[in-house]
């Protein structure tokens, strides 16, 4: 089972330049946190009392969400903190138990697509190997992002599931009541939400400006994502410098759909345990030294869309 090849930061920089870009702070990881939920908190105020922004709030909020899976993202590399409890905890309570996401079980299945980058055994391949597809086939993706059914395809995944093995007759009540067991965390936090906004007097805040994101703009976004880190990147590439994509993002892009330096992909990959924040320091000295001309990189993320959904062959 062969693994992905990969860099020593020592072919691309000296011990003084390296250890700095390395060391995790303990201030700036739990202060992009608090900069997430400020977002959203403020987002849903201004919703609140300018009902005409709510359509761009739910853009920022989603992207605020996928924020905090990012975040956690970084926890699952131990980059959030240098103490690994509070790394943990911060991860695990604060960025993804709010969205649906576990740290403990993501860290486990994410260190494996490190480990196996575009190879056979990669097990995010899937997301990546139906590139290039119709441009007509992936509207439909979006329409099915934006209207909510990818959001609860995903949620009831393992819920179907058991209910579709059960026993003929067996009761349905204990299925669903270990499906909530499951999901406390996630539970618990939509029900602190929900009493959040109902204390605020404004309890409809929660389903339109948190609830209705987390169903529309951020399944969508972190589709968008995924095909710009990975799609049309060869299996089995054997250059570390080419496993996953860097893409420009400008400050619109930014603030609606790559949020936290996840647009520097292809740095992350080199250097998986680099806290975030320092990704575009790393790829401004890469390009000074010519090496992202090697990397696989785009312009930005209609750019890539566009090659990974080429114009229908009729035309369409």
């Amino acid at each position: 089972m062969p693994v992905a090849a990969r860099v020593s930061p020592k072919e691309f920089f000296t011990q003084e330049e390296w250890a700095p870009l390395a060391m995790r702070s303990a201030w700036a990881g739990p202060l992009m946190i608090a900069h997430c939920w400020a977002v959203i908190a403020g987002c849903m105020i201004v919703g609140v009392i300018w009902p005409v922004t709510i359509p761009l709030a739910i853009m920022l909020i989603g992207a605020r969400q996928l924020g905090l899976a990012i975040l956690m993202h970084d926890a699952a590399h131990g980059a959030i903190h240098p103490d690994q409890k509070t790394n943990d905890f911060l991860g695990e309570w604060l960025c993804g138990a709010p969205v649906g996401a576990r740290l403990s079980s993501y860290r486990d299945y994410h260190l494996g697509h490190h480990k196996f980058a575009q190879q056979a055994e990669d097990p995010d391949l899937g997301l990546s190997a139906p590139f290039p597809i119709t441009r007509s086939s992936l509207w439909r993706k979006v329409v099915r992002d934006l209207t909510g059914q990818t959001f609860f395809k995903q949620r009831s995944a393992v819920l179907r599931a058991q209910l579709k093995a059960r026993p003929k007759g067996a009761p349905v009540l204990p299925i669903f009541l270990a499906e909530v067991r499951r999901q406390r965390r996630f539970y618990g936090w939509q029900l602190a939400i929900l009493a959040a906004c109902s204390l605020a007097g404004a309890w409809w805040a929660y389903f339109v400006l948190w609830l209705v994101p987390m169903a529309s703009w951020y399944p969508l976004i972190t589709r968008i994502r995924n095909i710009a880190e990975h799609a049309l990147v060869a299996k089995n590439e054997p250059d570390p410098l080419r496993h996953a994509r860097t893409t420009h993002a400008g400050l619109i892009e930014r603030a609606l759909l790559a949020p936290y330096y996840v647009n520097y992909h292809g740095e992350h990959h080199l250097f998986m345990h680099v806290p975030c924040y320092r990704l575009p320091k790393i790829n401004r000295m890469l390009r000074a030294r010519g090496v992202t001309g090697r990397m696989e990189t785009a312009p930005g993320y209609l750019a890539v869309l566009r090659r990974a959904a080429p114009v229908d062959m009729a035309g369409a």
